[in-house]
């Protein structure tokens, strides 16, 4: 297999894994990066994962700057999107996730567009689909569903990522090519680490293992396991039932004191807290942290997403939610980052 991908964001936790798959399935991998000094780094990560890398190469993008992106898909029949800020830490101003999430989307997609990509693979969230919703609702979030970014709490990250999806559909509808664009909405994500750099949602793993949270709230986590979202995104690129498509993915939801005791359960030696916080007390502590008052919406809320659409995509069952914390978890050790 010959055929070119542009793949934005190739150092991060999914884009890495991305290139893999892609690198592994014959495909060339055209890399995006802010810094091209990062490239050998991501070279080398990708070689130690087992990927022939003869078939990487490297180009310098950035989501809020226009240089160089209509030359980055040329000639690429296809193109996976998946830079885009995320953050543990909400920032004061929303815009500095809105900004490079929306204009990153447009970039991208109106270089695929130029170039004739032939599918374009975007990665977006599930917090484009599960939040501003009633309270009450138990029924799990499907493909149909949106944000509702007047609904109650919904947070910056939530609305940066509903806004540049829904930007993303905006623009392929516009140019006419709606099944040209395929969309995966992870819940998040875990997994065995490619390199020392320990990603976002995977912090959340490192955290527990170095005892840097003293109690757990009492907050849910979807889960799903990099190597199944990285999968979704390759299958997407080439499926024709996956044109046009939205693909939410979380496997289950655990809440965060289940998780700390599996991670507690595979290391004892660890101090990993058992004890769980109070409702109170976390509102309480809202009241002067702002990452906390952001999501106090989501305290007693296990929110489940229907993945029929990508497990009927992947041709399989999802990776068990307690396999992906425990491959985080492993690889952290393993790599002395815990």
């Amino acid at each position: 297999m010959t055929d070119r991908v542009l793949l934005t964001g190739i150092s991060g936790f999914l884009g890495g894994h991305v290139a893999l798959q892609l690198l592994n399935a014959g495909y060339t991998v055209r890399g995006s990066l802010r810094n091209l000094k990062r490239a050998d780094k991501v070279r080398d990560t990708l070689g130690r994962a087992g990927a022939d890398t003869s078939k990487l190469e490297f180009v310098a993008l950035d989501l809020m700057d226009d240089a160089g992106w209509r030359e980055a898909a040329e000639g690429c029949r296809y193109v996976q999107h998946t830079a885009s800020p995320f953050v543990l830490e909400i920032p004061a101003d929303k815009m500095a996730l809105i900004g490079p999430a929306v204009e990153g989307t447009t970039r991208a997609l109106d270089a695929a567009n130029a170039a004739g990509a032939e599918r374009i693979v975007l990665t977006s969230s599930m917090a484009a689909i599960a939040y501003g919703h009633d309270k009450s609702r138990t029924a799990p979030f499907t493909a149909r569903d949106w944000t509702d970014l007047d609904g109650r709490g919904v947070n910056f990250y939530q609305e940066s990522k509903t806004l540049a999806e829904r930007r993303a559909w905006e623009i392929m509808d516009a140019a006419g090519r709606h099944d040209a664009l395929a969309v995966i909405n992870p819940s998040g994500i875990f997994g065995p680490l490619l390199d020392e750099d320990p990603g976002t949602s995977p912090i959340l793993i490192q955290r527990l293992l170095n005892g840097s949270v003293p109690a757990l709230p009492r907050i849910p986590i979807t889960i799903i396991d990099v190597r199944d979202v990285a999968a979704a995104h390759v299958a997407a690129m080439t499926a024709p039932e996956a044109g046009g498509q939205r693909f939410p993915m979380g496997e289950r939801t655990l809440f965060f004191k289940e998780v700390a005791d599996l991670v507690a359960a595979r290391y004892p030696d660890r101090r990993v807290p058992r004890l769980q916080m109070p409702d109170w007390a976390v509102r309480l502590y809202g009241l002067f942290d702002r990452d906390i008052r952001g999501n106090l919406g989501e305290l007693g809320l296990a929110k489940q997403l229907d993945s029929r659409g990508a497990v009927a995509l992947l041709g399989r069952e999802l990776i068990p939610a307690p396999d992906a914390i425990l491959a985080t978890a492993e690889t952290l050790v393993a790599q002395g980052l815990a």
